[in-house]
């Protein structure tokens, strides 16, 4: 299956893109009667549908109608917990394209995004906002599990005032501030992106209790907030950069605040660890990484702070760092 990986993957794309998981969301249908209803022609949709009932994506009936499975559930439009854009993301050009220069990444050390787009990552979601329109909404879908986790493993109650630092659409700031109604909230990113968090803090009931700041953790981020948190951003960067960026919030916070680095710590080789396929994703888009133990300790002295407490490994983790 390892080899034969790319076609079940595009399987699971073109049954997205097509709307099919839709069609079934109220039973099981005929052939037929998808094919009308997603505009496509009957019998090649009848083979995708067989291909997608071997890899158990749909269930195939013996009355010749097809049904949902749980997989294909997670593919509806605007379900709970539905992945559908990430699958949409996942499928681009701007996520595969890339992996098929892996090799040439391997020899050069240097993004091959930058290669076959003419710029970088970041730079070229600022120029295409369709594109940066589905990048958010794929990363505010992976939001919905890595939140949960973050908030099973760290306490924020001891807390009144939190800065989201590169927060997207604010999926992970509207959760903690439900947790915690006690807590007062900024969300921090770029103005596109902070732009559209208004709708979901309203419909999460917390609005209230967050401001939005438009903002680049390069130059600036708001001062005084008793703790910064950075989720997902930093594996975007080379250590360089993530210096730079703890640097700025090094400057706006006060001595006794702290940083919480939400990220995966890297299992050591030989270990089954999906971040070790993102880090290789990192690798190609935007010259970023993911990180082990040992790694997130040195860059995390290195930009002057201390790491006080003992994240797990091979895991998503909150990463408690306090100035040095």
């Amino acid at each position: 299956m390892l080899v034969s990986g790319a076609r079940a993957a595009q399987v699971v794309y073109a049954l997205t893109e097509l709307g099919v998981a839709d069609e079934l969301a109220g039973g099981p249908r005929t052939v037929a009667e998808i094919a009308a209803a997603t505009g496509t022609h009957e019998p090649s949709l009848g083979r995708l549908l067989r291909a997608a009932a071997a890899i158990e994506l749909l269930e195939a009936l013996p009355d010749g109608r097809y049904g949902q499975t749980a997989l294909s559930a997670a593919l509806v439009k605007d379900s709970p917990g539905s992945v559908r854009d990430l699958v949409l993301f996942n499928a681009s050009d701007l996520d595969t394209l890339p992996w098929r220069l892996l090799s040439d990444g391997i020899r050069t050390g240097q993004p091959t995004f930058d290669q076959l787009f003419g710029t970088s990552f970041f730079t070229h979601l600022g120029a295409h906002p369709e594109a940066a329109d589905l990048f958010d909404r794929a990363m505010t879908h992976m939001s919905v599990s890595s939140t949960a986790a973050y908030l099973a493993q760290y306490d924020f109650g001891e807390l009144k005032r939190i800065a989201d630092v590169g927060g997207g659409r604010g999926f992970f700031l509207s959760a903690v501030l439900q947790k915690y109604p006690h807590l007062q909230g900024a969300l921090v990113d770029l103005p596109g992106a902070a732009a559209e968090a208004h709708d979901l803090f309203a419909r999460r009931g917390v609005a209230d209790r967050v401001t939005i700041e438009g903002g680049d953790f390069f130059t600036s981020v708001p001062a005084g907030y008793d703790a910064y948190v950075l989720k997902n951003v930093l594996h975007d960067w080379d250590d360089e950069d993530v210096v730079r960026i703890l640097g700025t919030v090094k400057a706006a916070m006060p001595a006794d605040g702290r940083v919480l680095i939400c990220e995966s710590v890297l299992s050591p080789p030989g270990r089954f660890d999906h971040a070790a396929l993102l880090d290789l994703d990192m690798m190609l888009k935007c010259g970023g990484k993911e990180r082990d133990l040992e790694s997130w300790q040195s860059v995390i002295a290195r930009a002057g702070f201390r790491l006080v407490n003992d994240p797990p490994i091979g895991a998503r983790a909150v990463l408690d760092c306090r100035l040095a």
